[in-house]
């Protein structure tokens, strides 16, 4: 019975020791030459200029989660389509267009709801 969580054990015994021998021979090969300017954080070569603790727009994180909710769920249009394909050949038409009539209309409740709320604009105005 435990047989089969040795196996589990074992891989994950040799997926932490790959790590950690990963971890080391980083440690022994990779140069190492650190001096102060190398040191500053900076993004795309840079100079930083200013404090690095200032407000983001939390907008930007809401419509990029917003895009990645209705690409991933457009993505499964397309393996819908092609279970639609063969329910067509094997005479369920009605149910396989009434399954995505229901796919997209949860899709289409989801853009409304987003859209009422007034989360796809980039400047959302304050209520008075």
């Amino acid at each position: 019975m435990y047989l089969h969580f040795g196996v589990t054990l074992a891989l994950t015994v040799i997926g932490i020791g790959f790590v950690a021998l990963m971890f080391g021979l980083q440690k022994l090969l990779a140069p190492n030459n650190p001096y102060p300017r190398k040191l500053i954080p900076y993004e795309c070569g840079e100079p930083p200029t200013g404090r690095a603790w200032i407000n983001f727009n939390v907008r930007f994180y809401l419509i990029a989660l917003i895009f990645v909710v209705f690409e991933v769920e457009v993505a499964f249009v397309y393996p819908i389509a092609v279970v639609y394909l063969d329910w067509v050949r094997h005479g369920a038409r009605l149910a396989a267009l009434s399954e995505i009539l229901v796919f997209l209309f949860i899709l289409f409740i989801g853009l409304v709801y987003v859209w009422v709320k007034h989360d796809l604009e980039w400047i959302k105005k304050i209520p008075e």
